[in-house]
């Protein structure tokens, strides 16, 4: 059984509620398809995993991200640092969405707001690369999070950004590259996914992403740092353009890759 270590944070219940500007538009597009508790301190070739699930879609209609999950590579290694925040987005929860992750508004009403919850977030990611599928949604949430908040900076300027939806559907083109697909596809069968979650889809796409880069077979979790308040409630549970970076194989990582889903 894996362990995990959650540090709760911003937990003071004299904080007040973020003070915020009136709801401005949504400057930033993405144009492709394509705390610091346990960060750790090697940060060469670091990855950071990330996923968020939110009250609905778009963003630009006044939808907000209610939960942040992030999973830490380096050297293409899972290191079991994750940073996890469920969040009060101040607003309703769409059914629709609420169908797909099953958080509620009642779940979240003690929870931190964005405000309270920015910076820890940013130093965790600051100067990595972001693996995200369908990169659009989450960078396009987390630059409108940003600008509700008055910020300058934006996703782009403090970290590359990797879409492994386009990466799926450069290696596989023509076939489906959600990540259930993605998940059958590579073998990846020992996660319960009844519902969607940020830090599940985290660990699950990190997974994903090692498959689909070069391969690594029995991938072990090392015990979670998880560097945010992270609670469960039963069935409540919790114009600008990037360049894709990707990661060139070897024609030997190719063969080898090949040959252990050929068995």
């Amino acid at each position: 059984m894996r362990s995990t270590v959650r540090a709760k944070v911003y937990h003071n219940t004299n904080v007040g509620v973020e003070k915020r500007s009136p709801t401005p538009t949504l400057k930033s597009h993405i144009d492709t398809t394509e705390k610091i508790i346990g960060k750790s301190m090697n940060t060469t070739n670091r990855r950071i995993v990330l996923d968020t699930e939110t009250t609905g879609m778009p963003a630009i209609e006044g939808h907000r991200i209610i939960e942040i999950g992030c999973v830490e590579i380096i050297d293409r290694d899972i290191t079991g640092v994750t940073y996890h925040q469920y969040i009060n987005p101040e607003r309703d929860i769409d059914q629709g969405a609420y169908e797909v992750h099953g958080i509620s508004s009642e779940f979240l009403a003690d929870k931190p707001v964005m405000g309270l919850c920015m910076d820890e977030f940013l130093e965790f990611i600051r100067g990595a690369e972001l693996i995200i599928h369908n990169a659009a949604f989450d960078v396009g949430f987390l630059d409108y999070e940003l600008e509700l908040l008055g910020r300058d900076e934006r996703i782009a300027d403090i970290c590359t950004i990797t879409d492994t939806v386009a990466l799926a559907r450069k290696k596989h083109p023509g076939t489906r590259v959600n990540l259930d697909a993605l998940t059958k596809r590579y073998g990846i069968t020992s996660f319960n996914r009844e519902l969607h979650g940020a830090l599940l889809d985290s660990e699950i796409l990190a997974r994903v992403y090692l498959a689909m880069t070069g391969g690594q077979e029995g991938i072990s979790f090392t015990p979670q740092k998880t560097t945010s308040q992270s609670k469960q409630s039963g069935a409540q549970r919790g114009g600008r353009k990037y360049t894709i970076v990707e990661v060139p194989l070897s024609d030997e990582e190719i063969t080898l890759h090949q040959q252990a889903f050929d068995k």
